[in-house]
């Protein structure tokens, strides 16, 4: 590996990929099935209040931008704060009342602030890494001193999500009574990694690089970034693939623990399915990295494509006793999330000119992503009407809702990314 992405300045910065996705993973995969399984909610009710939470959190990105664009240097104790009241709202969510009813706008309440957090959090740190080239790779069209921060983040963000995957799985298998206080502890993990984390890249990482003209220290003017945000045809162009990829990832994502449990009836393996998952893609992520700096950003974001929908097109046909096609659908599917994870970023920050304002174009990256999670959350009232129980058994709704409508969406994605000018998108 060449010592650029081994710079301790970019391990600085990447190590807050870490706590972000420890939080947020059993934020979309583990509650749903907490609240349905464990809470008795029914799945139409969560299915709107996790719509609705997700819907606000994708409106309020573009707000969250102009702030992060206009605090300038003022970013790092608006950065403290944003972490606080995500350790606080995190360990809320797993510590509800105890009745349904009044659990369900708790759960609102409580998604409300963590998203505020989180997404405050995310766009400062997807715009600080975009600014880590000084412009090279916007104005020569190399990819490589993107990559570097990238792969640190990333990498961190999947070994947090290792985490995310493998205890809170075992937590949620053992015996429901311990799951609040289990979850508690879990929750203040979270919160320590995320404060060390916070302090190393404030007093680690690469600064920001804030250009010297409109999007300086101040900002652009809100009006003014959001018109060089809908003049970047080049940026534009990128997110309907993005959005139909985050839709294929969300789906899944969402339906994991129910697909486990109910079509293969195996939940004493849940830990191990997405452990080994998430493991393929700690070990495919150097690879993909490697792959783009040789072959170009969005040829290499489309083999992953191409091979997450080889590895699980057919895991909507597994049933009971097929754990191990299973396992295998999951290694597949989880080495090609690395490009999921890796590439776009990349992508979206070469497309952005130099001198732009980083926080209002990466608040559009950001709710697209929410957008597709708030779409996902739906999947489950609409089960429900197709007559899905939890803990019914195998269902074919779940099943093609689970594997063959994600894969759909992921062709979508990649033809369309294969009609982009690959001289715009190298």
């Amino acid at each position: 590996m060449s010592a650029r992405w081994l710079r301790l300045d970019h391990a600085a910065y990447g190590l807050l990929g870490l706590p972000l996705a420890m939080a947020a993973l059993p934020v979309y995969v583990h509650l749903p099935a907490f609240y349905a399984l464990q809470l008795d909610v029914s799945l139409a009710q969560l299915g709107w209040v996790l719509f609705a939470a997700r819907l606000f959190d994708t409106l309020q990105d573009p707000a969250l931008g102009l702030l992060v664009d206009r605090l300038g240097q003022r970013t790092a104790p608006w950065l403290g704060a944003a972490a606080a009241l995500f350790g606080l709202a995190f360990a809320g969510l797993w510590l509800p009342p105890a009745n349904p009813a009044a659990a369900v706008p708790w759960l609102a309440a409580m998604l409300v602030l963590a998203y505020c957090a989180h997404s405050f959090l995310n766009i400062a740190y997807l715009a600080w890494g975009a600014t880590l080239d000084g412009g090279a790779a916007r104005s020569h069209g190399q990819a490589h001193a993107l990559l570097g921060p990238a792969a640190w983040r990333e990498g961190a963000g999947l070994a947090g999500i290792m985490l995310a995957s493998a205890i809170p799985a075992a937590i949620m298998a053992g015996d429901t009574g311990s799951v609040p206080a289990s979850m508690a502890w879990y929750s203040a993990g979270f919160a320590l990694l995320l404060a060390l984390a916070l302090w190393a890249l404030l007093r680690w990482a690469p600064a920001w690089q804030r250009a010297s003209g409109g999007a300086g220290a101040g900002g652009q003017p809100w009006r003014q970034a959001l018109q060089r945000l809908r003049s970047n045809g080049r940026f534009l162009r990128l997110l309907p693939p993005y959005f139909l990829n985050a839709v294929s990832m969300a789906l899944p994502a969402t339906l994991a623990l129910f697909f486990i449990r109910d079509q293969l009836q195996a939940p004493a393996q849940a830990a191990g399915f997405l452990l080994a998952y998430f493991a393929a893609a700690v070990c495919g992520l150097p690879l993909w990295v490697r792959l783009a700096a040789r072959i170009g950003t969005a040829r290499a974001w489309r083999l992953g494509m191409l091979l997450a929908v080889a590895t699980f097109a057919g895991a909507g046909l597994l049933g009971p006793g097929d754990q191990a096609l299973y396992l295998l659908a999951c290694i597949g599917a989880g080495a090609a999330l690395g490009a999921d994870l890796a590439l776009p970023p990349v992508l979206f920050a070469q497309a952005v000119r130099p001198g732009e304002s980083m926080g209002i174009h990466y608040s559009v990256y950001t709710l697209l992503g929410k957008l597709a999670l708030a779409c996902t959350g739906l999947a489950l009232p609409l089960l429900a009407a197709l007559g899905y129980r939890p803990g019914a058994g195998p269902s074919p709704a779940l099943a093609a809702m689970y594997a063959g409508l994600p894969c759909l969406f992921k062709l979508g994605a990649m033809f369309i990314l294969w009609r982009l000018d690959e001289k715009d998108h190298p």
